[in-house]
């Protein structure tokens, strides 16, 4: 019995050793094709944690944006020093740095892909309809035109230009979504 059981491994082995012969030019390229496979995978997942990185990095800067803009809200000093609008009141000026809070906040939301164009302009066409916001809207015109205009901000901007100018020509069909364009890139 040993002599049998040693016979069958010495086939066994030649079998495999002449298997591996036969596919070995095979191997290499099936072993290429597992490389490039591989590789192809590995430059996603790395491309996929840029992208993660660069959310975190936005909403990073966002956190330490919104501490800010919730000291100035806080203390009247400081809000003198973050804004440029003139002729305000105090009370006036907390409102419009918290109706550029809330803009941010919608801003942010759409770049790191918590919901889409056609969202974020639903959500900026319900924030149009407050006269605070437009008020604040109207003040900081200036400051949009002054972006390229190949910015997220300036587009987006642009968008809600047109949306409030949708709003004062029939302020009661607000909810019709016109044609804003396509959305720009996050």
């Amino acid at each position: 019995m040993p002599t049998q059981d040693s016979a069958v491994r010495s086939i066994g082995s030649a079998m495999v050793a002449g298997l591996a012969r036969l596919r070995s030019p095979f191997a290499r390229g099936t072993r290429r094709r597992n490389q490039d496979e591989f590789l192809a995978e590995l430059i996603r997942q790395v491309a996929r944690m840029a992208e993660e990185v660069h959310r975190a990095n936005l909403i990073q800067e966002y956190r330490i944006a919104m501490e800010q803009m919730d000291r100035t809200i806080d203390d009247p000093s400081l809000a003198d020093a973050r804004s440029t609008l003139g002729g305000i009141s105090e009370a006036k000026r907390r409102q419009m740095i918290f109706a550029n809070r809330q803009y941010a906040s919608l801003l942010l939301s759409y770049r790191i892909g918590t919901f889409g164009w056609r969202e974020l302009l639903g959500h900026l066409r319900i924030l149009c309809r407050n006269s605070l916001f437009a008020e604040y809207w109207d003040r900081t015109g200036e400051h949009r035109r002054s972006l390229p205009a190949d910015s997220l901000e300036r587009r987006v901007g642009e968008a809600v230009d047109s949306i409030m100018e949708e709003l004062s020509e029939d302020p009661d069909e607000w909810w019709i979504v016109g044609h804003l364009g396509e959305p720009p890139c996050p």
